[in-house]
């Protein structure tokens, strides 16, 4: 800096010449050069200070572009992410759209831009259209696909609610649904009841989880809690609870127990910490402890909300680990209802034959509604089934006298179902049901006395009905009709049968000939099918 001064002082001395020269003094000129330093020296600082302030500009610049970075590559895998989900809805709406197609008998196209066939992904035809409504009708659609997550729609044929992505096990057949609580999550430091409350939100619509509650027959959500110092009860105050799918709040941490009694696994078990207690974390004990337990109540679930308290100790803590909601549909049997139907995959509105009490009956389903809404099922009225026809028609062609036995018979005209023995002249149920009766003969009376003739109808060895003709004028000779109807409830196995009885005239006689007087039949009019199978 000294050397510039220098030189920039001569240069003026050289410039101003001779007149210059005879009025500058040794100490003008130095001051000068002084002066022209301080300037030069703060111009250099205060381009300093902008390249120093341009400098950090950049820096933070940098820094925003390497954020800025960061988030792209985060939406990036979201979108990727997005994508996956978009094409696997591609590919069920391509899918849809073949079965649609095929069953109109139409030509499928394989040249689609958005979804690509793969074998080992494509549902296979089932005669139903649109996409399974849970796992279990989607591994029955193909057996070959694996466990994992795919799209289901419970409440049908997409006219409802947008399908769901769950996990299919398909082992077991169970279909989970997903939420954003699964993972353990600390509640923090609170004091009061609930302070610590969060809202669980499901990968799935509440009218969808209805829908696959309905379709299942159980239901479960396994629960969690670690604690210390961190009490669900305590002095009859409840300091956590869970609200179910009404938002309604519960105290129970297991089971089925929906009085509002407050309780856990180890309370259910009789093995809590405590003898008294009914879960481990309502005890005041210095040790880390666990609630863990399964709610299995499908008509309250799923879990909404957590709500915990009574962790405002610096040694409290409390971790909570909430399942997944967990379905499983199972039916055996024959349907029994229009509900039964839907569950094993009907579609079709329409008259159906189900499973009655003890009859089949006939009723009709309309399955654009739920199984809770009015109309989804109107009676019709009882079907007449029978797993086999059961009717007899017998006749004699000979005169019978024997008293309080079976009379046999010669003929068998009809004898449907072979229930009817000849020779025994019994008649054995092979099946439980209402059965009906008629016996038709002429009674030949003949006696010097007065005459009684009686038939009757004998259930294993019981009178059930009887007819009867008497004669008091003597000599008798006559010739009356007998008949006789009934209509009987019959378990398997049961006999029927007629006899007859005489008193007064050893002589007369069920008469017949070649022109058959007497006959028997018989049928079944309604089968008590639930107990034939």
């Amino acid at each position: 800096m000294a050397r510039l001064s220098i030189c920039f002082g001569l240069m003026l001395i050289l410039s101003c010449g001779t007149i210059c020269s005879s009025a500058l003094t040794p100490f003008s000129l130095e001051y000068k050069l002084q002066e022209l330093e301080v300037r030069l020296e703060a111009k250099i600082e205060s381009k300093n200070a902008q390249l120093e302030e341009k400098v950090a500009q950049l820096e933070v610049q940098l820094g925003l572009n390497n954020k800025l970075r960061q988030d792209l590559a985060l939406k990036v895998i979201q979108l990727e992410a997005k994508n996956d989900q978009l094409e696997v809805k591609i590919q069920d709406q391509e899918r849809r759209l073949t079965s649609l197609l095929e069953a109109a008998e139409l030509p499928v196209s394989t040249d689609s831009k958005l979804f690509q066939v793969k074998k080992e992904i494509a549902i296979r035809s089932t005669g139903k259209s649109g996409i399974p409504r849970t796992c279990r009708e989607l591994h029955a659609s193909d057996p070959s696909l694996p466990s994992g997550m795919h799209w289901i729609d419970p409440d049908g044929q997409g006219v409802d609610d947008d399908p769901i992505y769950v996990y299919c096990d398909m082992t077991s057949g169970s279909t989970s649904i997903l939420h954003d609580s699964e993972s353990s999550l600390n509640v923090g430091h609170c004091a009061e009841a609930g302070c610590y409350s969060r809202s669980i939100n499901y990968n799935s619509s509440i009218g969808q989880i209805k829908a696959l509650m309905e379709l299942s027959t159980e239901c479960h959500q396994s629960i969690r809690y670690d604690c210390y110092f961190a009490l669900f009860e305590s002095n009859g105050v409840a300091y956590s609870w869970w609200n179910d799918i009404e938002g309604n709040a519960q105290y129970f941490w297991a089971g089925s127990n929906t009085d509002g009694v407050h309780t856990c696994q180890c309370g259910i078990d009789a093995n809590c910490v405590e003898p008294a207690a009914k879960c481990n974390c309502d005890s005041l004990a210095p040790l880390q402890l666990v609630d863990d337990g399964v709610i299995t109540d499908k008509n309250i679930l799923p879990i909404t909300r957590l709500n915990f308290g009574q962790t405002q100790l610096e040694t409290s803590s409390g971790v909570h680990t909430l399942g997944r909601l967990v379905c499983t549909a199972t039916l055996t049997g024959l349907p029994k209802s229009c509900q039964d139907l839907w569950l094993i995959g009907h579609t079709l509105n329409g008259f159906y034959s189900v499973m009655g009490s003890a009859k089949m009956e006939s009723v009709y389903c309309d399955f654009t509604k739920l199984p809770g809404d009015a109309g989804f099922q109107s009676w019709i009225g009882y079907a007449d089934v029978k797993s086999a026809p059961v009717n007899f028609y017998v006749q004699r062609n000979s005169w019978f006298n024997i008293t309080g036995i079976p009379i046999p018979f010669d003929l068998a005209v009809v004898n449907e179902g072979n229930a009817m023995d000849l020779t025994s002249g019994k008649f054995t149920a092979p099946r439980p049901g209402i059965y009906y009766f008629s016996f038709a003969g002429t009674a030949r009376l003949y006696s010097s006395s007065s005459v009684n003739f009686y038939s009757h109808l004998i259930l294993n060895g019981n009178r059930i009905a009887s007819s009867y003709v008497y004669e008091s004028t003597a000599p008798v000779h006559q010739y009356s009709p007998l008949t006789s109807q009934s209509t009987l409830n019959l378990k398997k196995d049961d006999r029927v049968w007629m006899e007859i009885t005489i008193t007064g005239g050893s002589s007369s006689s069920l008469y017949d000939g070649g022109n058959h007087y007497t006959h028997f039949t018989g049928f079944m009019l309604d089968e008590e099918i639930v107990a034939s199978l």
